[in-house]
């Protein structure tokens, strides 16, 4: 009998540890995504002069987003480290250390001296930083999404493994308005030491965050491993002998979600400032209501998954996708307020139902034995490849072709590609995965 039809029995998670687990992976993957998300408004906005002054400002920008996409580079190196233990030592260990590092890491940021100040050893400063943000939430998605979906009974499942999903809406929503509240204040004193600000009060929320995670149990499913002795010495190295097609559909499937993500909600601020199509207000303002409303929807669509299935669900968001961010920059490009933020709106809704399955889609794809490496690296992979350059290839298409609707193509290519992966993933493909979970 192969380690591949060996069932766990599942033990039913009690109803207070659910509560904990909610608590843990909502507010933890929203600190981490508050913090990931903070470095791309403040690419967007302010680290182009201060750390990567230019006489041509897109240039100063274009090497601040260089320096976003480095934090990307990271994400599947932390994704394959923290999945590797997360697998062999348990889920709840690595949550906390991916945790500390995204915390630290961004709190140090709000004290780096300016290019002004210390020359080239900013920018260095602020790229080592950078990479240790991404190395930290390589492994965080991965952690927070086997925690709510593998202590979760089956038939609720979708929904607890949409609330990890939530984080990112969630934090993108924190760092806007954090963000938004300190770019109120005269330019000279947000330039001077505003923008710090944003990045050091992450470290309370860092610290309330350890404080939930420390009361958790590691899963059931975990547990089972060991108690079976199924624990694998390299566990990416077997999740890709035996599910080499599984992480390339799992990987491809998450290319359009990244793109679309960030550059709606990075790099569509930097071309709206350099347009002047609409004001910096009216874009964070639409960005912070379109997060709003994905919060409330990602659950929403979690739920229906279980009942709907989640591959119809995720194809169906991708599909709209591809279609709606043609509305979008035509409603950033209109300079019409009420516009874009109905723009927004829609987006988060179509968004949300594709991405509010997706965690769950790709855990069950994988056994528990090595789903945290597999999983892990898969998403960072697909993110890596969609989001880690979406701003720079958007800037680019703008500079060359001289109008956002290549933007609106590029990511409309992106989301048919992960539409065709989700496509080819069979039944059976699925089936390997969640029986442990059963």
């Amino acid at each position: 009998m192969t380690s591949e039809s060996i069932p766990i029995t599942r033990t039913e998670t009690s109803a207070p540890q659910m509560r904990r687990v909610a608590a843990s992976v909502l507010i933890g993957t929203t600190i981490e995504w508050y913090d990931f998300i903070l470095y791309g408004s403040a690419a967007a906005l302010v680290l182009g002069p201060l750390f990567f002054p230019s006489h041509d400002p897109v240039a100063s920008t274009l090497l601040a987003f260089s320096t976003f996409a480095v934090g990307f580079a990271a994400r599947p190196l932390g994704g394959i480290v923290l999945g590797h233990f997360g697998d062999r030592i348990g889920r709840k260990k690595m949550l906390v250390l991916s945790l500390s590092m995204m915390g630290i890491a961004t709190f140090l940021m709000g004290l780096l001296p300016t290019y002004a100040t210390i020359g080239v050893a900013a920018p260095v400063l602020l790229v080592l930083l950078r990479l240790i943000q991404g190395f930290g939430v390589g492994g965080e998605w991965g952690g927070a999404v086997l925690t709510a979906v593998e202590s979760s009974s089956p038939s609720k499942r979708g929904f607890f493994g949409s609330l990890p999903q939530i984080g990112v809406p969630a934090g993108l929503f924190l760092a806007t308005l954090v963000f938004f509240g300190v770019s109120q204040m005269p330019q000279e004193a947000f330039l001077s030491w505003g923008w710090r600000i944003p990045f050091l009060v992450s470290i309370v929320l860092v610290v309330v965050g350890l404080v939930v995670r420390a009361t958790l149990d590691d899963t059931p499913v975990f547990h089972e491993v060991q108690r079976s002795q199924r624990t694998v010495r390299m566990p990416l190295l077997d999740a890709v002998r035996r599910y080499p097609k599984q992480i390339i559909l799992a990987t491809g499937s998450m290319i359009s979600t990244g793109g679309y993500f960030y550059v709606v909600n990075t790099y569509a601020l930097a071309y709206a400032k350099s347009t002047k199509s609409q004001s910096g207000n009216a874009m964070l303002i639409a960005v912070l209501i379109g997060a709003v409303v994905a919060v409330l929807a990602l659950p929403f669509f979690g739920a229906m998954a279980q009942r709907r299935g989640r591959r119809m669900l995720i194809i169906t968001g991708l599909a709209a996708m591809a279609v709606w961010i043609f509305p979008t920059f035509l409603a950033i490009d209109s300079g019409s307020a009420v516009w874009l933020v109905l723009a927004y709106v829609v987006g988060a809704v179509l968004f949300s139902v594709s991405y509010g399955p997706q965690a769950t889609f790709i855990t069950e794809l994988f056994d528990g034995s090595v789903r945290f490496s597999a999983s892990s690296v898969s998403f960072q992979l697909g993110v890596l490849l969609g989001g880690a350059i979406a701003p720079l290839v958007s800037a680019a298409l703008v500079a060359g072709t001289g109008t956002s609707m290549s933007v609106a193509g590029y990511v409309a290519a992106l989301s048919l590609l992960s539409l065709a992966c989700v496509f080819a993933v069979s039944q059976r493909d699925l089936s390997h995965g969640s029986k442990d979970m059963n």
